[in-house]
């Protein structure tokens, strides 16, 4: 029985932080930010530097189109 209430409690941690995870985000998209998680999310105007630095890949398929 005591295996069952770790299980129950170790469950209803993980749902807590993916809750507020997905809290967070719904949240952050409401006040109009483009790029969450940017540190320039609210400054950028949805076309955020932050997902092409480091991944020069990216800029080379877009390229290609």
């Amino acid at each position: 029985m005591g295996g069952i209430l770790v299980n129950v409690i170790a469950v209803a941690v993980i749902l807590i932080i993916v809750g507020g995870a997905v809290f967070y985000l719904v949240r952050a998209k409401r006040r109009g930010q483009k790029c969450v998680g940017c540190p320039y999310a609210k400054q950028c105007g949805g076309v955020c530097s932050c997902k092409n630095e480091g991944n020069d890949k990216s800029e080379d398929s877009e390229a290609d189109k």
